[in-house]
């Protein structure tokens, strides 16, 4: 009795909306949790009992939902469940699956299991669900705690970012002339139907060199709609730049140079698969022009008469041998 009035009264603190029955032990726990951002802005979630290990049959459920602009993004601490075999794959094994918003309905993203810490989750939209299914348990599984934050920002921390886009990012040469910039909830998955701008703005004679050491965007070349293909699009205008061929599929490290002091990044991606986007840095550079000066010019004419003056008199010689 005591204890779980101790369960309630902190589950009442933390302004969780949790039930837990341990009235039949047999039976396991159930759970369902609903954060919204008008009440929390980040917080934390746990499987039942953590840090002892979790009961066997339990289902839970998180629920986050978050207003307007908000995307919703987890970060693992600690995973560790019940997997009775050393498989690959999640089936007859405890299990952690998150769903997004797709078109009105809630579709998985993706289904976690066994002892790797998963990388962060990030929603496409205001709304995440988190399912938590122990069939098993197991003394030596302490289960999962992670983070939670409503966000505007993608989970990109650099640049400065513009009001009035839902996703774009602004590198000034003023404020830094190097750093780093990525995809959207980089190392993890990057959120579907989002498309980012990261605009880079040089001083008079400056120009950008991108150097991409890691690129998975799902997509195959030439990355079109008709393929559902994600992309990466580079310009040098505030518009399209056929110079530039769009960027998809897991690639190699890859240079990328501007041709001015403004630079245009774009990423998009559909509704569709995942990848783990993109890590790349900048840099302004000044430009070098090419242009040959005065010396560079009288070196040239002196090494030509040269030449001319040694082929006069190899023809000579030849002209009298054959005589």
């Amino acid at each position: 009795m005591c204890r779980n009035f101790v369960i309630l009264l902190f589950f009442h603190i933390c302004g969780c909306k949790e039930l837990f029955d341990f009235r039949d032990k047999n039976r396991g726990s159930n759970c369902d949790v609903v954060f919204t951002s008008d009440s929390v802005k980040n917080g934390s979630i746990t499987s039942p009992l953590y840090p002892s290990p979790y009961p066997g049959r339990t289902i839970c459920r998180y629920e986050f939902q978050g207003r307007g602009k908000e995307r919703v993004q987890i970060l693992f601490q600690e995973f560790n469940l019940y997997h009775p075999r050393d498989d690959r794959d999640c089936d007859n094994q405890d299990i952690l699956m998150a769903f997004v918003q797709i078109e009105g309905r809630m579709e998985k993203i993706d289904t976690f299991c066994g002892s790797t810490l998963p990388k962060p989750i990030m929603s496409n939209g205001p709304k995440l669900k988190l399912e938590f299914h122990a069939a098993y348990g197991s003394r030596y599984s302490r289960g999962f705690k992670a983070t939670f934050s409503f966000i505007q920002n993608f989970g990109i921390k650099i640049g400065v970012q513009l009001p009035d886009y839902p996703c774009a990012f602004v590198f000034n040469s003023n404020e830094t002339r190097d750093g780093y910039f990525y995809s959207p909830n980089y190392p993890g998955f990057y959120p579907r139907d989002t498309e980012c701008y990261y605009f880079f703005h040089g001083n008079q004679g400056e120009k950008i060199h991108l150097h991409f050491s890691y690129f998975d965007v799902e997509g195959v070349f030439p990355c079109e709609a008709k393929s559902a293909s994600d992309y990466v699009e580079f310009s040098n205008f505030v518009s399209q730049d056929r110079k530039y061929e769009r960027h998809c599929g897991q690639l190699g490290e890859f240079d990328i140079d501007s041709d001015r002091r403004f630079f245009r990044v774009t990423f998009k991606s559909n509704d569709r698969l995942d990848g783990t986007g993109f890590n790349a840095t900048y840099q302004f550079q000044d430009k070098v022009e090419s242009f040959t000066t005065r010396s560079e010019l009288s070196n040239k004419t002196a090494v030509m008469k040269d030449m001319t003056g040694l082929a006069t008199i190899i023809l000579f010689l030849v002209t009298e041998f054959l005589r």
